[in-house]
């Protein structure tokens, strides 16, 4: 009997380093599976740092991006303010204006004689004024020659209307 307990010790120990030989092999695949799982998962964190480091820099360039942009508004505001305030003070300066002519012209009205009818005007030779005056060769004396030649047409036009309102 001691051979066959001595055999099926040896049978038993046999199974049992099967066992233990399938066990290993198992846990041998489950640790190359860790170490590539291991090796992924520090490819992943280096690609999470490296974006990291990126998203950082991309913050850091809007940050300044939204500064520079909000001194260039400010900048843009404060001229338009100053615009707005220029506008309203030449409104102002030129309603003033309309209703001093506004008073001149009411003034005007309630002072002007109005005739009963209308008398013939008589006949006067038309006002001729000089239109050749002394015009210098320098850059200006063309444009004072013109502006008098325009000054002399407005005059006779003035002219013009007076005499046919009266008549």
């Amino acid at each position: 009997m001691s051979l066959l307990v001595t055999l099926a010790a040896d049978g038993l120990v046999a199974i049992l380093l099967v066992a233990t030989i399938v066990s290993s092999m198992k846990l041998s695949r489950r640790i190359v599976q860790l170490k590539g799982d291991e090796a992924a998962l520090r490819q992943t964190i280096g690609d999470l740092m490296v974006a990291t480091a990126s998203a950082e820099r991309a913050i850091a360039g809007l940050r300044n991006t939204l500064d520079e942009c909000d001194r260039t508004l400010a900048e843009r505001l404060g001229t338009a303010e100053r615009y707005a305030a220029d506008i309203a003070a030449q409104v102002e300066a030129g309603e003033g204006v309309i209703a001093r002519i506004g008073a001149i012209v009411t003034q005007m009205r309630g002072a002007a004689p109005r005739p009963a009818a209308p008398e013939p005007a008589p006949t006067r030779p038309a006002l001729h004024v000089a239109s050749e005056a002394p015009v210098s060769d320098g850059p200006n004396g063309e444009r004072l020659g013109a502006a008098a030649a325009a000054a002399l047409a407005m005059t006779e036009r003035a002219l013009h209307r007076v005499r046919s309102r009266a008549a």
